[in-house]
C-alpha cells in the first residue's frame, strides 16, 4: 500500500469503528428506527446506506469482492435489529480493508466506472468524496442517536492518534 491508501484505509476504518460504537450506543433494536421530526433519515437507514456505499465503492470496485449494491433497499429496509446492523458494519470493515489493501497509486489514478451525481471520477478523488460522505452521515447518526436517547454524550471517535502518521506530542 502507498502512504495515501494507508491513510484512506486508516480513516475509513476509524469511521466504521465509530459507526459500530454508535449502533451499540442505541439502547435497543427499535431506537435506530425511531423517527425524529425534521430528520429525513433515521440512524438505521444511514447505517445501511453507509455500509452499502463502502462495500460497493471500496470493496467491490477496489477489492473485487463481488458485492452487488441495492441502493434503493438501503433506504427501504426498516426495523433491522442492531445485531444485523453491526454485521453490516463488520462486512463493510472487511471490504474496506480488502479494497484498500489492493489499491495503489496506479489504481487510484484510474477512472471509476460509476457515475456519481452525473460525473465519472478518478478512483482517488472518488475515495475522497466517499470519505466526506461517510463523515457527513456519521455525524447525522450521532445526532439521531442523541435525539432518540436524550443523551448529550458522544461516542468515542475521530481519534487523530489512530492515524498512521500520528506521533506523540512533546
Amino acid at each position: 500500500m502507498t502512504p495515501l491508501t494507508t491513510s484512506f484505509r486508516a480513516i475509513l476504518l476509524r469511521e466504521l469503528r465509530t459507526l459500530r460504537r454508535q449502533v451499540e450506543a442505541y439502547p435497543d433494536d427499535g431506537a435506530p428506527w425511531q423517527p425524529v421530526p425534521g430528520i429525513a433519515n433515521v440512524g438505521g437507514t444511514l447505517v445501511l446506506h453507509l455500509c452499502g456505499n463502502l462495500r460497493h465503492f471500496v470493496g467491490a470496485r477496489l477489492g473485487g469482492t463481488g458485492y452487488v449494491r441495492d441502493r434503493a433497499l438501503e433506504f427501504a429496509r426498516r426495523d433491522v435489529p442492531r445485531a444485523e446492523l453491526l454485521a453490516e458494519v463488520d462486512a463493510a470493515i472487511a471490504d474496506v480493508d480488502l479494497g484498500l489493501s489492493r489499491a495503489d497509486d496506479a489504481v487510484l489514478a484510474t477512472v471509476s466506472p460509476d457515475v456519481v451525481t452525473g460525473s465519472h471520477l478518478e478512483q482517488g478523488e472518488l475515495l475522497l468524496h466517499v470519505l466526506a460522505h461517510v463523515a457527513y452521515h456519521l455525524g447525522q447518526v450521532d445526532y439521531h442517536r442523541r435525539a432518540v436517547t436524550g443523551e448529550n454524550v458522544a461516542v468515542p471517535g475521530l481519534r487523530a492518534s489512530e492515524l498512521p502518521s500520528a506521533r506523540p506530542a512533546t
